[in-house]
């Protein structure tokens, strides 16, 4: 019956200490981005909102947001730095349909008089 209940202990456990090393690795991978924030990066907040950074203190970035318009968030705040306009315009696919397939006259005359 011990046996069992430490079985069962390992059990619930395990996932739960999976899930926090994996949680630990996010929180590091974020905080280096965050870290090594430079002007000219285009990052998007935690609220959604794009921006181009502008300026940088040890706590705060300022995002201009339109033209001449400028904001101040946390660092904290920047989910993720975006790829520049012009590498995504380089990694575009090619998105012209396939010419369609005709039909024969065999397939036609089969199809309308399957019923």
């Amino acid at each position: 019956m011990d046996f069992l209940f430490l079985l069962i202990l390992v059990a619930l456990f395990i996932p739960i200490l999976l899930g926090l090393r994996r949680q630990k690795r996010e929180a590091e991978k974020t905080a280096t981005m965050q870290d090594s924030l430079k002007i000219g990066d285009q990052v998007v907040t935690t609220s959604g909102l794009w921006g181009t950074v502008v300026e940088l203190d040890e706590d705060t970035v300022d995002l201009e947001i339109a033209e001449d318009v400028v904001t101040t968030w946390l660092r904290l705040a920047i989910r993720e730095v975006r790829e520049p306009a012009d590498e995504i315009a380089d990694e575009t696919v090619d998105d012209t349909p396939a010419d369609p397939a005709e039909e024969t006259p065999e397939q036609t005359e089969t199809r309308l008089t399957k019923d």
